[in-house]
């Protein structure tokens, strides 16, 4: 089977090429998977797309007509896929169902201690041989109280490592995990977590109920010193009040992987024309704010296991199996 992978990062090609080498022909492309480059699929039944395509109904129609049968998406979130409307087309769908949750949680507390000890700022000031320790002043981790805002596999490896630097652990999901009762976590409601936690960090998948969850009441109950991780989703977080919190001076530090208009940017340079989102713009002049570009997962452990998974969903489906990766099934 022929495969056209769409958004294909530089780092990614040689391991995704490796795992089709001998399974299927495939052809690689960095531009991202949208209405505008959907034609370039026309006469491969299977395409591979990266979490910044933009798989809306418009889309869906050309790749179908096209002779497209399967979208294999290589990521965990698939809110960027109308799922409707590739069932209507008759096109089958699959996702990776998991890949290494230690990836993503390892970044978020990579961002969080980056905010919390001025890693950046102090990085740029010694590049220009200023050693100075003005501005640079952190807290320890240890004795912290950690907020856990989902603690599936990633919220539960991000509290693993909270706990052994000492903290005292508060968590908010719809269930319990007893992995993290067991790390003496206490589950509680969101209000009450958000008013107590120095440090808050986002583990829930973005569904109509988590959209906006940290929006301006939310950020208005957190301590005007606490610290802010988002390594999930952007549009758990509202960008525009989050920009008016730092600006009225409150939060300590704020480490973002993931921002909700990122469809566009993230994944491109962007350094010599700059770029139209003034939220955005806003966000990254903050000294106490790092963003980075959706980056969490990207270790080789993690991607080999993405590409590995996405190689298994184009067998199965020229095999005609079904498997828990597989959101549309074939029609």
């Amino acid at each position: 089977m022929e495969i056209l992978a769409y958004g294909v990062q530089a780092d990614e090609r040689p391991l995704l090429e490796e795992a089709f080498a001998g399974r299927h022909g495939l052809r690689c492309l960095d531009v991202f998977l949208n209405r505008d480059t959907a034609p370039l699929a026309a006469g491969h039944p299977a395409v591979s797309s990266s979490v910044n395509a933009v798989l809306d109904a418009e889309t869906l129609a050309v790749l179908a007509a096209g002779g497209t049968e399967l979208i294999a998406q290589r990521s965990t979130g698939f809110n960027n896929i109308d799922l409707d409307a590739a069932a209507d087309l008759g096109l089958t769908v699959a996702r990776v169902s998991h890949y290494s949750p230690y990836a993503v949680a390892e970044h978020a507390w990579t961002l969080a201690l980056a905010v919390n000890r001025r890693i950046v700022r102090a990085a740029g000031r010694s590049r220009e041989f200023d050693f100075r320790l003005d501005g640079l002043l952190g807290r320890d981790v240890h004795g912290m109280t950690v907020g856990v805002i989902g603690t599936g596999k990633i919220g539960g490896c991000f509290a693993r490592i909270a706990a052994g630097f000492g903290t005292e652990l508060l968590g908010w999901d719809l269930a319990p995990n007893p992995a993290c009762v067991e790390l003496g976590m206490s589950y509680t409601e969101l209000p009450d977590l958000l008013a107590r936690a120095d440090l808050v960090s986002l583990h829930v998948p973005l569904v109509p109920s988590t959209h906006h969850l940290i929006d301006a009441a939310a950020l208005a109950r957190m301590k005007d010193d606490a610290i802010l991780v988002n390594s999930s989703r952007g549009g758990l977080v509202d960008s525009a009040a989050l920009v008016e919190t730092l600006r009225a001076g409150r939060l300590s530090g704020v480490g973002l992987d993931v921002y909700e208009e990122e469809t566009g940017v993230f994944f491109t340079d962007r350094s010599i024309e700059g770029i139209a989102d003034d939220v955005l713009a806003r966000l990254v002049t903050f000294p106490h704010v790092v963003v980075t570009g959706h980056q969490a997962y990207f270790t080789r452990t993690a991607v080999l296991q993405i590409v590995d998974a996405t190689a298994r969903n184009v067998d199965d489906f020229a095999a005609g199996r079904h498997s828990e990766n597989v959101l549309v099934p074939k029609a």
